[in-house]
């Protein structure tokens, strides 16, 4: 015995290049049918929220799932999976294409190589697809771009919710950002986690999508951008700050990368932002005023 609600629906050009768009969604529990093996041309997240079953991966080996966790379906690639007759389970799912897929892909949010992904928790997926659901109401003029963001927000939901990420992230990129602005070389990194340099670039490039060196660069960027703003620091100073002890080396880092001079970038900061850098998050419900500042 199974319980099943679903709906399909079909954007059109337009629609498609918002990036995503959304193909389908359901909600379903019980002993559901087993699925395939089959193709499809597009992508499917499937949230498992109770109960237990399996999975077949293209090589023909068979996986067993246990929730809370996703199954990818991606594009091209055979499928197979069905829930345990006995204990059946729970699912949310939302079909979705469009060219954004290939840059979360990228990103490490869209994982093909991984069919079966453990959760910490579905209950922010399950929200995103529940506003999927309700959007996907006979008639509503907003549906194709209203289920659009939500397909966003619950790609972003599903890689928060992964069980190897802690609640600020994941915990290789959450170490390596405390440690960004030591005088340390990639393969040192690597050591301190006990993982090899490729070991490491591959965590990497799942959790923020690019390699280890430039990772570690953004942070030291985005401090040195922070410092330059909202401190009077010299440039050799900022730059010890975030790490390079050759203050020429640093400008001419910043400037390649950031496309203009550190010392230019503080004059035009100094011009456009308001007020000075702050170490604590304001409070939304009480921001901070700029006294005098009209905001023209």
């Amino acid at each position: 015995m199974y319980h099943t609600w679903m709906r399909y629906f079909t954007p059109n050009p337009v629609h498609h290049r918002l990036g995503l768009v959304c193909l389908g969604v359901g909600l379903q529990h019980g002993a559901l049918p087993t699925v395939g093996p089959r193709t499809l041309d597009h992508h499917v997240a499937i949230v498992i929220s109770a109960g237990r079953g399996w999975c077949t991966t293209p090589d023909g080996r068979r996986h067993p799932v246990t929730a809370p966790a996703l199954l990818w379906i991606t594009p091209g690639v055979v499928h197979h999976y069905g829930a345990d007759p006995g204990t059946g389970w729970d699912e949310s799912f939302v079909d979705f294409t469009g060219p954004a897929a290939a840059t979360y892909t990228e990103l490490g949010y869209i994982e093909p190589d991984r069919p079966v992904v453990p959760l910490a928790d579905t209950g922010p997926a399950r929200a995103a697809v529940g506003r999927i659901a309700r959007a996907a109401r006979r008639g509503n003029p907003l549906l194709e771009v209203e289920t659009s963001a939500a397909v966003h927000e619950l790609l972003v939901a599903l890689r928060r919710g992964r069980a190897d990420a802690d609640a600020d992230g994941d915990p290789v990129l959450t170490a390596l950002a405390r440690d960004a602005f030591l005088p340390l070389s990639v393969a040192e990194h690597a050591a301190r986690h006990g993982m090899t340099p490729a070991e490491l670039r591959t965590a990497v490039r799942r959790g923020a999508g690019c390699s280890p060196k430039d990772y570690l660069l953004g942070i030291r960027l985005g401090r040195a951008k922070e410092l330059l703003a909202g401190t009077e620091l010299p440039v050799a100073a900022v730059a010890r700050r975030v790490g390079y002890d050759d203050p020429a080396y640093f400008s001419r880092l910043f400037t390649r990368r950031v496309g203009t001079a550190p010392i230019r970038f503080r004059d035009r900061q100094a011009h456009q932002v308001p007020g000075g850098w702050a170490t604590e998050i304001p409070d939304p419900n009480d921001p901070p005023l700029v006294s005098g500042w009209s905001g023209a």
